[in-house]
Parts: structure tokens; sequence; C-alpha cells
């Protein structure tokens, strides 16, 4: 995911998230859910990202 994908993700969340709070709708709960796993998901992903280029390694030290 790039970070224009990112933003609009993110954006689509809160979008349902304030959707929920406003309705307390099943559906909206649900689709906030399943945003935050896939948002979730890519902050873990670039994290490890992060963390391989950061550690040292017998080319990069």
């Amino acid at each position: 995911m790039n970070a224009r994908q990112f933003f609009d993700k993110v954006a689509l969340l809160r979008v349902h998230q304030k959707g929920y709070f406003a309705t307390r709708s099943r559906d909206a709960l649900e689709a906030s859910k399943a945003l935050e796993k896939e948002i979730d998901a890519e902050i873990d992903r670039v994290t490890q990202i992060i963390a391989i280029r950061q550690s040292p390694n017998l080319f990069n030290q």
C-alpha cells in the first residue's frame, strides 16, 4: 500500500467510525472494524520494513 492508498483508507475509516457513533449502526461498526484491521496490518507491515532497514547486517553496518 502506498502513502495515498493509506491516507484514503484512513479517511474512509473515519467516515465509518463517525457514521457508527452517529447511528450505532451494526453495518458501520463492522465496516469500521474491517478497515481498522487493514490499517493495523499495514502499520505492522511498514514497522517491520523499517526495523529491517535499521538493523545492522553484513552489508549495512
